[in-house]
């Protein structure tokens, strides 16, 4: 470079003018222009057109001006819209002329004037930027495929050739300034100079400054061209967003901002590699360590000359910008701004963990989205807690918190991913990323309980740090985990706010099974002066160190935050719907209700709730309250089981249709329904409801024995069509009910808990029996018969009461010889709900004549069957069709063929009877210790909890009973009250019940009677 000053042009104005009209044959003013080592001249003709006229220096290689007019020329024939200069020939038809002077031979080149304003001397916004982005693109994809021997130069400029500025470090003066330099020069051979020759290389500017770029005066968010390709060479093709960025950045208050706007615009025009952007940021830095180096170089070596020093004080403070960014945040929002992944693998990491939510294990004591919660007001700058909180404050923040908890009967308090927040008060919550900036974004999830409350790992982890952060508002104890569940990226959560007991428990390297205590929520006094709370929060980018992890980040890069630190709530248990509340108010439902439906249409609880989800055997409110549901058994595989939903939606999309016409489904439905019965059973009919089905079982009664007396026992519910309110004692005889018609015959409800203690429990069967053989007498002497006896297998309604040993089988033989059919209603209990069984009349040993389900059918599809033996069907067919819209139909059959197969495919009678037995042991134990528990009773997951409030009179403890049950809906979960006094706890969950799910309910049943009975006396 020293040699070519030197041979620098000095031509005069007419020298020049001279030389334009001997080649060129052009007349106009001209005006000199700055350039390092060639000469420059703006040229105005009088007929409005304007050229520069550049005189090469005289010692520049041939090749070199011979490059840059090939270029050049390549250009105006491969995108001549676009605005960079186009050669003007010579008179001669030349692209290049020759001049001598004092012996040194000058070349020269004309080409076309771009208009525009320097992009130096304007505002660079995000659309100028990205403007350039684009321009840059667009000129590179121009030049695929051009190539020249002068692009294979050797310049110091070259980015390849930027660990070179290592030998000019000592002519930095500074000491940190020299330090800081060589960290960037560290890192450029570490990690960036080998990967360089892996990288697409072609012939790029290579010297986008913002002088050689320009911006429309008139539209200053587009660039109009782009000027001097005296530094194009054969480089890696990032290079060229690498100089751009660099330059761009220089006094730009969000330099990463900028860099990213120009990569947008580059990778929409010339698409960027995943690799190539992932060097981006250490190119950037690499060219202004170049650039000041080669500063400090020729300082030493030239007099004063201000081009040299053009950029050098912006070009330093951008590098300590830079120093203080972590690369890797940085890296991410260029990756982001390209349309990738901030981190490989983060989309897939989020994505696993809600796909494998159901698996993860409880967060707390038990699952987060159980607890009432609500949001911890740090997102409201005025309320108390905030304000006490960002004063350093914990004790009075937390003093508001526990009152608030304490009106609204709260337990969980929950920070929102992504909140903002005035709290962060500290200066190191100032950005690093953008000046004059705080970070104010919550980048986790803060679950606020007491101190000393427990948190476990929902997943098996590593691990991978346990520190103290001593810092005003850091994060007190903090631990890393590491995670990496099969089919999934590793990723790490990170635990903040802990108590220090944790450091002499835990350390690196250690295992942790899922389920496992990570560590207690600390005291502010060892938690960084915070309310007792977990921050929990997930980082894709598994490099990161603990705290290195950013807890709280910029607004403008909350797209790239979400992906690098994805919200925990899903891994923590959190429903959605605690965020996004949606629908009618619960005030305006009621008051519809009222106004719209029946005024007789009850609402479980007096206050009443609203459930907008169910999943498997959660339901979940509009508050995004998660219920287990011990009560609902229509959904009897779960809730949204999805083999069920994909069974109605494949079939719905396909076809609906009525049993006039053939389809597959009905016949596939029938065979596969009446497989799972004694083999007497053999005829299917489909209907809608259990009250359908138990109406058709009626029909089917009445033409096979032409006899309407019924027998039927208390407390029986059978449906809702008035015949069968006729046959349900729990309707007729109570409020509104019209009494018991002649034609009903009510006999007593079998219940071993409530027979005269001079019975032998072996007779139980046979003398309950005879209350049925004195029902048939008194038949008899009116010279009447029963027409048939319908009975739950295991009467509900009544209290889950399960019938002694011999009663059907006594009962049957005695309606049977009297000339009546057996009706096993089966709409509650059937399907494999007793476990040891399909259905429960079989653990009486009997075959019924008829046999109703519904409710559980259809996991919530409204679906119903009748099952009967042929000599009853062709009594039946006696003429009139039989014909129900819409039962039978093939989306029907589609979704009761698809709960079999899951009952079948996961064994669930084998996981009702195993969890059906630990919940009997478990509630057993408990009677031994509450004298309240009366009977516990039970086969598979139908079970029953009978209340008393003398175990030897066995009054019924009605009042305790409702109260456990409301207590339990308190505290998360579902379960129901039946028998005629409303003292016995009935639950029926779903069949995927398991052993977890099981022991919740077990603790709640616990500190629920705990609490009652402690209210009671």
């Amino acid at each position: 470079m020293n040699d070519m000053l030197k041979t620098t042009p000095d031509f005069t104005i007419e020298e020049a003018q001279a030389l334009l009209a001997q080649h060129f044959a052009l007349d106009g003013s001209l005006q000199p222009l700055d350039s390092e080592r060639d000469q420059n001249f703006k040229v105005n003709t009088g007929d409005g057109r304007c050229y520069i006229l550049k005189i090469v220096n005289g010692a520049e290689p041939e090749i070199e001006s011979d490059f840059q007019t090939a270029l050049l020329k390549h250009a105006g024939e491969n995108a001549g819209d676009l605005p960079v200069p186009h050669l003007q020939p010579t008179l001669s038809g030349e692209n290049l002329a020759t001049t001598t002077r004092r012996g040194i031979v000058h070349r020269l080149r004309l080409v076309t004037w771009v208009p525009g304003t320097p992009l130096a001397q304007s505002d660079r916004s995000d659309g100028a930027l990205h403007s350039l982005g684009r321009m840059l693109g667009r000129f590179d994809a121009s030049l695929k495929g051009f190539m020249h021997a002068g692009a294979l130069r050797d310049l110091d400029w070259d980015i390849r050739n930027a660990g070179r500025s290592a030998g000019r470090l000592a002519y930095v003066a500074d000491l940190q300034d020299r330090a800081l330099l060589q960290r960037f020069l560290d890192r450029f051979d570490e990690r960036v100079a080998p990967r360089l020759p892996m990288l697409r290389s072609a012939v790029i500017h290579n010297d986008a400054n913002d002088w050689n770029v320009l911006i429309d005066e008139d539209d200053h968010d587009r660039i109009s061209g782009i000027i001097d390709f005296g530094d194009a060479l054969y480089a890696p093709v990032i290079a060229e967003v690498a100089i751009a960025a660099a330059y761009a950045g220089l006094d730009h208050p969000d330099p990463i901002g900028a860099a990213a706007a120009i990569a947008n615009g580059y990778h929409a025009e010339y698409p960027l590699l995943e690799e190539e952007v992932d060097l981006l940021f250490d190119l950037i830095a690499m060219r202004l360590v170049t650039s000041v180096t080669i500063s400090a170089s020729r300082r030493a070596h030239t007099a004063d000359n201000p081009y040299l020093a053009i950029s050098e004080r912006p070009a330093w403070a951008l590098l300590r910008k830079l120093d203080a960014m972590n690369p890797r945040f940085s890296t991410a929002i260029l990756r982001k701004a390209c349309g990738f992944e901030t981190v490989a693998g983060a989309r897939a990491v989020a994505s696993w963990i809600v796909g494998n939510r159901k698996s993860l294990l409880p967060l707390l004591d038990r699952p987060a989205a159980a607890y009432p919660a609500a949001l911890v007001p740090y997102g409201d700058p005025a309320h108390p807690m905030t304000v006490s909180s960002a004063a350093g404050r914990p004790h009075d923040a937390q003093s508001v918190w526990e009152e608030q908890c304490r009106r609204a009967g709260v337990e969980l308090g929950i920070g929102p991913w992504g909140e903002a927040r005035t709290v962060y008060s500290g200066e190191m919550f100032v950005s690093r990323l953008v000046e004059e900036t705080r970070r104010t974004r919550h980048l986790g999830l803060d679950l606020f309980m007491a101190a000393g409350t427990q948190v476990h790992t929902p997943l098996a982890a590593t691990v991978a740090s346990v520190e103290i952060e001593k810092d005003p508002l850091g994060y007190g104890c903090l631990i890393a985990l590491r995670h990496e569940p099969d089919g999934c990226p590793p990723f790490l959560t990170l635990w903040g706010h802990l108590a220090h007991e944790a450091v002499s428990r835990l350390k690196a390297g250690d295992r942790l099974e899922a389920g496992a205590l990570v560590g207690e929520m600390g005291a502010p006094e060892e938690n960084g002066g915070w309310a007792p709370h977990l921050h929990l929060q997930i980082s894709t980018d598994t490099s990161l160190a603990a705290t290195d992890i950013l807890g709280v980040g910029e607004e403008r890069y909350l797209d790239v935050w979400a992906e690098l630190f994805p919200d925990a709530s899903t891994f923590a248990g959190i429903a959605p719907e605690f965020y996004d509340r949606s629908g009618r108010p619960h005030e305006d439902i009621i008051r519809q209700r009222k106004e719209l439906l029946l005024p007789n249409l009850s609402i479980s609880y007096e206050k009443p709730i609203k459930f907008v989800r169910g999943e498997g055997v959660w339901l979940i409110d509009d508050r995004g309250r998660a219920y287990l549901d011990c009560f609902n058994n229509v959904c009897h595989i779960g809730h949204a089981h999805p083999a069920v939903v994909d069974a109605l939606a494949r079939q719905a999309g396909t076809l609906n249709t009525n049993t006039r016409y053939l389809h597959d489904n009905i016949v596939a439905y029938a065979e596969r329904l009446t497989a799972t019965m004694p083999k007497e059973l053999a005829v299917a009919a489909f209907a809608n409801s259990g009250s359908e089905a138990n109406s058709l079982a009626l029909r089917l009664m009445r033409a096979h024995t032409g006899k309407e007396n019924a027998v039927v026992l208390d407390w029986a519910y059978h449906g809702t069509t008035q015949e069968l309110i006729d046959l349900s004692a729990y309707k007729f005889r109570r409020k509104g009910g019209k009494g018991q018609k002649p034609h009903v015959h009510v006999a007593a409800v079998p219940d071993s808990y409530h027979a005269p203690a001079a019975w032998p429990l072996e007779e139980h069967g046979r003398r309950f029996a005879e209350n049925v053989a004195e029902l048939i007498a008194a038949m008899r002497a009116r010279g009447e018969a029963p027409g048939f006896f319908l009975a739950e297998s295991v009467p509900s309604v009544a209290g889950q009461v399960f019938l002694p040993d011999g009663y059907l089988k006594e009962v049957y033989r005695m309606i049977r010889e009297a000339g009546g059919v057996c009706i096993a209603d089966e709409v509650q209990v059937g399907f494999g709900r007793v476990g040891s069984h399909w259905w429960a009349f079989e653990t009486q040993g009997v075959v019924p004549d008829i046999v109703t389900m519904g409710k559980p059918i259809g996991n919530g599809h409204p679906l119903a069957a009748v099952v009967t033996t042929r000599e009853i069907a062709a009594s039946f067919d006696n003429g009139m069709e039989y014909f129900n819209t819409f039962g039978g139909n093939p989306v029907s059959c589609a979704v009761g063929l698809a709960v079999l197969d899951v009952i079948e495919g996961e064994d669930l009678r084998r996981n009702a009877l195993d969890i059906g037995n630990h919940l009997l042991a478990a509630f057993r134990t408990m009677q031994e210790r509450y004298e309240v528990i009366g009977d516990v009773r039970g086969l598979g997951l139908f079970l029953g909890i009978e209340l008393v409030s003398d175990r030897r009179t066995r009054a019924p403890a009605t009042e305790i009973a409702r109260a456990v049950a409301n207590g339990a809906r308190q505290r998360g979960v579902l379960m129901g009250t039946e028998g005629p006094h409303d003292n016995v706890l009935k639950m029926r969950p779903p069949m995927i019940f398991s052993k977890r799910d099981a022991d919740h309910l077990i603790a709640v049943l616990e500190e629920t009677f705990e609490a009652v009975l402690a209210r009671a006396g």
